[in-house]
């Protein structure tokens, strides 16, 4: 397996699989291809998969939810995605949400790495303002993020 020297002890590969576009047939994933890329991807040595919760409306996450989550061990990946706060016509209670629909999505059970989607100099007064520091220390603390 190929792995990033600096992140040798979470095993992290050097290469990850962005899931932003996926294929598709009309508005809808197709899963034959993505599985086929998925597996591909695994079998080279590659374990980081990368998506959002806003990626194609969500359909991305619920695509890794049933093209890698339910056919490969959960020990076998790393899964990263990311909470989008870009302004604030979402409150944070709704914010904070987005973490668990995020989860549920996937099915993962946990994120390996979870992402503050976009942090600019613009936003990040949002996050400090909705609790967004104390809260992923929360979801750490719980295991439902490593990183």
């Amino acid at each position: 397996m190929m792995f990033s020297k600096q992140f040798q002890d979470i095993q992290l590969s050097a290469l990850g699989l962005g899931c932003m576009r996926l294929p598709m047939v009309g508005e809808e994933v197709d899963y034959e291809e993505f599985n086929k890329m998925i597996d591909t991807f695994l079998e080279a040595g590659f374990n980081y998969f990368d998506t959002a919760h806003v990626y194609l409306g969500g359909k991305s996450e619920i695509a890794l939810r049933e093209s890698l989550v339910r056919r490969h061990p959960r020990e076998s990946f790393q899964l990263a995605t990311k909470l989008p706060i870009w302004d604030r016509k979402v409150t944070p209670e709704e914010a904070k949400q987005r973490f668990y629909t995020s989860l549920e999505r996937t099915g993962a059970g946990y994120f390996d790495y979870y992402l503050l989607h976009c942090l600019t100099k613009s936003n990040i007064d949002i996050h400090e303002d909705y609790g967004t520091w104390e809260f992923v220390k929360e979801l750490k603390e719980k295991g439902l993020i490593k990183h």
